[in-house]
């Protein structure tokens, strides 16, 4: 148990080394810059048409109910 400890303190160690000669090599870590902030591409909320999502989906759930051409137009007005 004791080579299993020894082992893995050094291994620590070594990671431990590894880790500042990599920041002293390329610096610390930082944030973006401008340059690079200004090039990041993020998509904004879409919105998309829901009385056609309800046309082809919602009201053909019951087929008793009959739909004529005003009760669509209230229906698109309203959605």
């Amino acid at each position: 148990m004791k080579e299993l400890c020894a082992y893995v303190e050094a291994q620590r160690k070594l990671r431990k080394d590894g880790h500042r000669r990599l920041i002293l090599h390329n610096g610390s870590c930082s944030g973006l810059t401008e340059k690079e902030y200004n090039k990041v591409v993020t998509r904004q909320k879409s919105n998309f048409a829901k009385s056609k999502k309800f046309t082809h989906n919602r009201m053909w759930q019951e087929t008793s109910k009959k739909f004529d051409n005003k009760q669509l137009k209230l229906i698109i007005k309203t959605l």
